[in-house]
């Protein structure tokens, strides 16, 4: 277990709430915001970054398989889970991916990890995008799941993708409307929204899905989620296009894989978009729709263990 820099201490875990079995629970500050990390095994360190409305529990049935190999460290985004949820702020920026990112690189050097793989699903993936760009010498190897670049979405947007991703119109109009509609009844929205996708709620582990109502049910993670979409509407395509505009791609070999079943699968060639911004690209689709390691945790770990290792 590495040490414990200036800004880690021990957060345990409460009494009777799901935790990744064998995995310590540690609270670091990147700077004003604490976030929830959970460490566990040993080897090289892999960061990994969960997607919406979710926590780091999605990994679940993965977490202990990768912790034989890595030193696995699972964090909950801001806004997200038991992190800290700043306010918002009109330009959105305190959950653009930049600031997002910044604090997944603080976590890994509070724990002493200078360089690292990164493996994130969802918006946790769009998170890992931008660290790989902003801080290319510290990670070793990037893994997307179920993403293409968010400028290429938004380019690439038709009435198809506008149905299926409905929610990334919705969550971005002006507070607090999505807020106090998500918040007369956060449960049921949330069940919907992962219940309407391919398989359902089905290859949710109860205590999991329980513990995405709890942490989605606070307004101040609500209010995180719809800033964390806003931004990527608005300040994290400035900050795409200006990658554009100055030739930067991603230099370090990224995985891209995606559920045949869903939206990416359907709408998108994932890997001639990731091409179009990065220099070695490989992967492909697992039978499933979005929440790869949950629907096919067995599939990713064939596609994940020898593309990290």
């Amino acid at each position: 277990m590495p040490p414990r820099g200036p800004g880690v201490r021990g957060a345990g875990r409460p009494a009777g709430r799901p935790s990744l079995a064998g995995f310590d629970y540690r609270l670091v500050d990147t700077g004003g915001t604490g976030i929830l990390a959970a460490i566990g095994g040993s080897g090289p360190p892999l960061l990994l970054l969960h997607g919406f409305p979710q926590t780091h529990l999605m990994w679940r049935k993965v977490a202990p398989a990768l912790a034989e190999h890595f030193t696995v460290v699972a964090t909950d985004l801001r806004g997200y889970g038991d992190s800290s949820k700043p306010p918002g702020d009109p330009e959105h920026l305190n959950y653009s991916k930049r600031v997002m990112a910044a604090d997944q690189a603080a976590v890994m050097s509070a724990l002493g990890f200078e360089r690292f793989a990164v493996c994130g699903h969802d918006r946790g993936a769009r998170v890992a995008h931008r660290l790989a760009l902003d801080h290319p010498h510290r990670v070793a190897r990037l893994a997307v799941l179920d993403i293409a670049p968010t400028l290429a979405m938004y380019r690439a947007t038709d009435m198809a993708f506008a149905r299926a991703y409905y929610h990334w119109f919705f969550l971005i109009q002006p507070a607090p409307f999505p807020e106090s509609v998500i918040g007369a009844a956060p449960a049921h929205f949330l069940r919907h929204h992962m219940g309407g996708r391919h398989a359902g709620l089905a290859p949710f582990l109860p205590e999991a899905l329980d513990e995405y109502v709890r942490c989605f049910s606070d307004p101040a993670t609500v209010h995180a989620c719809c800033e964390d979409y806003r931004a990527a509407a608005g300040i994290d395509l400035v900050h795409d296009e200006a990658d554009v505009a100055a030739g930067r791609r991603l230099g370090c070999p990224l995985l891209v894989l995606w559920g045949a079943h869903g939206v990416i699968g359907r709408q998108f060639d994932a890997l001639a978009c990731w091409r179009a911004v990065a220099d070695d690209v490989r992967g492909g689709a697992l039978d499933c729709g979005h929440y790869l390691a949950e629907e096919a945790p067995d599939e990713l770990l064939f596609e994940l263990l020898p593309f990290v290792e």
